[in-house]
């Protein structure tokens, strides 16, 4: 059985996925586990199993409608890690010389914001009903939410970098330059979840009923793959390699080592 476009492009996420999925564990050890790169492990994992899944449903006949059900369902919700671990990145940029991080409370609550956000999303395309649709453009909108706060967090560090040790100003940079990609990827997700009323998946096909037209393009099944192509897949791999070439170059275990206050001048202890 010949795979179709999908089944080709999963084929491809499947390959490309796994060199980053060595790396970003590479880097996950390097850095004693830390949420942000532990996170990109993931969204690699998720790809990864996600190609696998939609490779084998178009391979296996009978049709097995679980396989579609998952491989969808890790589709749609890789944005969650990504976004995630974009926002662990912006955290580890508000280090302090001493090795602490601020904010502590509000990225826990952005975090539970996109736990929160992957949950409805793979409960909405788990579900072939209206409450499904909904749960789906809910999960959606938080990632939207969610990515214009890492803007605006973003931003802010930028406003107070006299304040960012060195080698986190640097991933600062990395991270701006991946914003505009990220921004693609989830204005992808959002006109995908409002481009269909309903996802159904049953033994033979898998399909959508469409909502509106003019939106039918950019539909996660039946819309055009050179649109899922450009503005999903090639949007978060230039974003996942982005962050592997940080991970890999920059050395942030040296910042918070360095006690030389001179350095960070708004870190030097007050004379009394």
């Amino acid at each position: 059985m010949s795979l179709d476009s999908q089944g080709i492009l999963a084929a491809v996420t499947l390959v490309i996925y796994l060199p980053i999925l060595f790396l970003a564990v590479r880097i996950a050890i390097k850095y004693g586990l830390q949420n942000c790169w532990i996170l990109l492990v993931m969204f690699s994992l998720i790809r990864i199993i996600g190609g696998a899944l939609l490779v084998a449903a178009e391979e296996i006949t009978p049709a097995v409608t679980g396989l579609y059900i998952g491989g969808y369902a890790l589709e749609a919700s890789g944005l969650s890690p990504l976004l995630l671990s974009t926002l662990s990145l912006l955290q580890q940029t508000t280090q302090t010389p001493d090795g602490q991080l601020k904010y502590g409370r509000v990225f826990r609550l952005l975090h539970l914001v996109g736990i929160g956000a992957l949950a409805l999303t793979i409960a909405g395309i788990s579900i072939s009903s209206s409450s499904g649709t909904t749960m789906r453009r809910a999960g959606v909108l938080l990632f939207a939410a969610l990515y214009i706060i890492l803007v605006i967090g973003t931003l802010a560090q930028w406003a107070t970098k006299q304040q960012v040790m060195k080698y986190r100003k640097q991933l600062l940079i990395a991270i701006s330059v991946a914003l505009p990609f990220l921004a693609v990827r989830t204005l992808y997700s959002v006109l995908s979840a409002f481009s269909s009323s309903t996802f159904i998946v049953t033994d033979s096909t898998t399909t959508t009923s469409t909502l509106d037209g003019a939106l039918a393009k950019f539909n996660l099944i039946t819309g055009e793959w050179q649109i899922f192509f450009a503005m999903d897949m090639l949007m978060e791999y230039i974003c996942v390699l982005i962050y592997v070439f940080a991970g890999l170059k920059l050395k942030l275990d040296q910042d918070y080592e360095l006690q030389d206050h001179d350095e960070y001048p708004l870190y030097r202890p007050k004379p009394y």
